[in-house]
């Protein structure tokens, strides 16, 4: 009855145990009033009317979650670990938390899952019972206790102890004409969860460069991801806003464009602007006092030093905005300037609780097992990125309420941000066990002389440049390939954007993100391997094979409704199994946070297609004539499974296919 998953279980008993405790309430309140007891009958009324409504309301839920979990894609991995946890209970009920190992098999030969338990079971019998029991034996009898279920056809026991699982044909079938029917739906995550995303994070006034790629890119996959998966995900921009920086800027501004007040100043290039500024602080003591100045003014929100600011954020937010429109990326500003007056209450949180230590006039706190103590204080009275930083924590914690928190940051942060982590548990803001918060640490990105991206003169590289460049090199790869004879210009445009910026996603997200990774035009466009222009490729020839046989969507839906998915040949049952594979991989990356395995598996994906395509045929056509003899719709169903499949895997990406390429 829940062939979805423990968390949908859990939901659904919870939801029909209250519906059965609101029913029978409601039958004593009626026998109240048939009794004659006491109480007001108004008030009966008013808790029976109550108790109604929430009813309905639990019925109507229910009524709905059964019918998406209906609708939902089914995480096979899932469902055998629960098989196998029941099996593994029944057999040996006085272990406690038994280890659950189901994979999917690397060989054919060796079923499509396997349950390699066994092994582990043997080590803590022989532990904790001093019971010396064979993995084999151990197999036969958690085999011996598999539960009734659908999805599995047969079970064998190989070598010392590995359980081969063989699934259902007609189980598989079932679950690809769902998908065909439903679309790709996520399986039920149960309570529906609060996720915040710190991720891109650029500083006014400077450029974003190649270093802000990564976590732009990584990020907005993240929150395509969860978002995908049903939980309520806040994006936000933690923006370096605020600092003395900006007393130099202000001081500057006023010296270049004395009106500033009245007359918006056409400040061009602010990376020049900003150096401007940075050279005059560097060289010119009086400027120097001035920007301190100007810092002082600014914090006590002098509103012609506010107005300055403002001016300085919007030049360079409409420069962010051109990268992120480019990237297709959605964020909500919330930079440092917006925890500013938060700090001050943080600084006495922890002297209130006794953390506080004074360090030649700084106030710093040290962490247990972390040697750098955190400076919450600056001897001036000024604040530091420790304290706006633990400002956004508790803020994330406390007022956004949520259950998972991941900053999309470089390694070079870690020990900084595990030390403000640990702040955070040490002052009670959060409990670890009931509050995920993670470091989703990404590595550099490299030139291909293996050193840190930079361009010939040794500058760092624009990411406009760098976007900019792709957009090139994107169409003089679709000219090569005489693209531009056979698609219209609005098509040929949509190819190269889809390709350029599609190609540099994937090239990072297709990276363990934990890694370096060298940057390459190159091999990023080559349509061969595993790329985005190899899987755009694809991806457009699949949908291709059903419009060349004159199949419309239509018709496409009718099939899926009517058709029975035959899995005869080898490669039909491989790609079967390779489809409905997706939920645990995206199971697997909301566990882990790493994206490259969605990547390998819609390379994996790509390529199994093409084996089921070279072996079986879709559309038959007579040879001389070259008319179609015959349409395999089954097959033509499995390119649709495949191709939406891959599209969802797309836009998790946020890679934007075309139909012609």
């Amino acid at each position: 009855e829940f062939p979805c998953g423990a968390a949908c279980c859990t939901s659904w008993h919870s939801c029909e145990n209250e519906i059965k405790l609101l029913t029978a309430e409601i039958e004593r309140l009626k026998n109240f009033g048939c009794l004659g007891v006491s109480p007001s009958l108004e008030g009966l009324r008013d808790e029976n009317a109550k108790l109604k409504y929430r009813l309905n309301f639990l019925q109507k839920s229910l009524q709905e979650e059964r019918s998406k979990t209906a609708k939902s894609m089914i995480n096979i991995n899932s469902c055998l670990q629960e098989i196998f946890g029941a099996a593994i209970q029944a057999a040996y009920p006085d272990l406690e938390n038994p280890p659950l190992v189901v994979t999917p098999s690397q060989q054919p030969k060796f079923g499509d899952y396997q349950c390699n338990s066994a092994m582990g079971i043997t080590q803590i019998l022989l532990k904790t019972k001093e019971q010396k029991v064979s993995p084999r034996e151990i197999a036969e009898k958690i085999s011996k206790n598999i539960p009734a279920n659908e999805c599995i056809e047969k079970i064998e026991i190989a070598g010392p102890g590995f359980i081969n699982v063989h699934l259902r044909k007609d189980f598989v079938s079932k679950q690809l004409s769902s998908l065909l029917m439903n679309g790709v739906q996520p399986p039920a995550v149960g309570k529906r969860k609060k996720v915040v995303v710190d991720f891109s994070s650029p500083n006014i006034a400077k450029e974003m460069h190649v270093g802000h790629l990564r976590s732009t890119i990584i990020g907005e996959s993240m929150c395509r991801l969860f978002e995908f998966a049903g939980y309520d995900v806040l994006r936000l921009n933690h923006l370096g806003d605020w600092g003395t920086q900006f007393g130099m800027l202000i001081a500057h501004l006023q010296d270049k464009f004395p009106d500033y007040l009245t007359v918006s100043p056409p400040i061009g290039d602010l990376q020049a602007f900003y150096k401007e500024s940075k050279r005059r602080f560097d060289t010119e003591e009086e400027f120097k006092k001035r920007a301190y100045q100007c810092v002082v003014l600014l914090q006590s929100k002098n509103p012609d030093f506010i107005k300055a600011w403002e001016l300085i954020c919007d030049v360079s937010r409409k420069e962010f905005q051109k990268i992120y429109n480019c990237l297709d990326i959605t964020l909500i500003e919330r930079g440092e300037s917006f925890y500013h007056e938060m700090m001050k209450d943080i600084v006495k949180e922890f002297e209130d609780k006794g953390f506080v230590q004074v360090d030649d006039g700084r106030k710093i706190v040290f962490v247990p097992g972390f040697p750098v103590p955190l400076t919450i204080m600056k001897s001036d009275g000024g604040y530091t990125y420790d304290t706006s930083d633990l400002a956004a924590l508790k803020h994330r914690l406390c007022e956004e309420k949520a259950d998972i928190l991941i900053y999309v940051v470089d390694s070079g942060q870690s020990v900084h941000l595990q030390t403000v982590f640990a702040a955070g548990q040490m002052i009670g803001w959060y409990d670890p066990k009931v509050t995920r918060v993670a470091h989703a640490a990404f590595g550099v990105v490299l030139g291909e002389d293996k050193k840190k991206f930079k361009t010939r003169s040794g500058d760092t590289v624009r990411l406009i440049d760098l976007l900019e460049e792709g957009l090139k090199r994107a169409m003089d790869k679709l000219r090569d390939k005489e693209r531009d004879k056979v698609l219209t210009a609005e098509e040929l445009k949509a190819a190269q954007t889809s390709v350029a910026f599609g190609c540099i996603k994937y090239a990072d997200l297709s990276h363990n993100r934990l890694n370096d990774y060298v940057f390459s035009f190159d091999k990023m466009l080559d349509d061969r391997g595993n790329t985005a222009a190899y899987l755009l490729y694809a991806f457009t020839r699949i949908r291709a094979i059903a419009r060349l046989a004159s199949i419309d969507e239509q018709m496409l839906r009718k099939a899926a409704r009517e058709e029975v998915l035959i899995l005869d040949h080898e490669k039909e049952w491989k790609l079967g199994k390779c489809i409905l594979r997706f939920p645990e991989i995206l199971q697997k990356i909301l566990d882990d946070l790493l994206l490259h395995t969605l990547c390998d598996y819609l390379y994996e994906l790509a390529t199994t297609f093409t084996e089921f395509y070279d072996n079986c045929y879709c559309v038959e056509k007579d040879r001389q004539s070259g008319q179609i003899v015959k349409v395999n719709m089954w097959r033509l169903l499995l390119c649709e499974a495949t191709a939406t499949v891959m599209a969802k895997g797309f836009d998790i990406l946020g890679i934007k296919p075309v139909q012609r390429m």
